[in-house]
């Protein structure tokens, strides 16, 4: 079950997107947005503070929150938000889809596990995807599910959305990813799946994702034509 405060971010952060509260602009008062979520002003303010995480509103002291967010030409994968990648694309009003390269079961070797930190001998659902993206095909990722936490995976799934079906049907809480973003050199197989032009390079996306449990369930690696995407990410320096 989601929490209310990233509901509320979500819309927050899809109106500001929209235009609705536009650059340098200040969004309603605190007051007023508890009235509107009817929500308390904890939970608005975690909201809040989340939004400013994700790089989209600055505080101003004594004036209130300022949106500090502009659109891109690129689409924006927000590295800070763990987002599906039909997530993704619908907030980016991109059209794309899914296409299923390979779908196989297997039992974790030494090399599995020193690859995805998954446990030895665990089984393991093993996933290749390409998106097609605007009738391009712009990523491949290569996914590694852990059977035991994501039981009844199918092709059928994976097609559609694999965190749809873990939070919908099987309930599950997804938290926290820890992510690694590197370049690398196209491989045989990038060339083969990918629209590569004449790129030589990928941007590769390493994921690890954990549920409330704390069990790493997936680890992905998601490599990118580079061109056409923007990781977005905010850092906030404490004091």
């Amino acid at each position: 079950m989601r929490s209310i405060y990233f509901d509320i971010y979500e819309d927050l952060r899809d109106r500001i997107e929209a235009g609705e509260f536009s650059y340098r602009k200040f969004i309603p008062s605190e007051a007023v947005l508890v009235d509107e979520y009817e929500c308390s002003h904890n939970t608005l303010r975690k909201a809040l503070s989340v939004l400013r995480l994700h790089g989209y509103v600055q505080p101003i002291h004594g004036k209130g929150v300022m949106v500090i967010w502009q659109p891109d030409r690129h689409a924006r994968f927000v590295l800070g938000d763990i987002e599906s990648f039909k997530e993704a694309t619908e907030r980016n009003n991109i059209v794309a889809s899914t296409r299923v390269r390979s779908f196989s079961e297997a039992v974790v070797d030494s090399h599995i596990a020193h690859v995805t930190g998954f446990p030895e001998g665990e089984e393991f659902y093993r996933v290749e995807r390409v998106r097609i993206i605007n009738g391009s095909a712009l990523i491949y990722d290569i996914n590694h599910f852990l059977k035991s936490a994501v039981p009844g995976l199918t092709p059928a799934i994976v097609e559609r959305s694999v965190y749809e079906y873990l939070e919908g049907e099987l309930g599950m809480r997804i938290t926290t990813s820890r992510r690694t973003v590197k370049v690398e050199h196209v491989t045989n197989d990038d060339r083969e799946v990918l629209d590569l032009l004449d790129y030589t390079m990928v941007a590769v996306v390493v994921s690890q994702t954990f549920n409330s449990d704390g069990v790493m369930f997936e680890t992905t690696f998601s490599r990118h034509r580079p061109d056409f995407f923007t990781f977005h990410n905010t850092a906030v320096r404490g004091y």
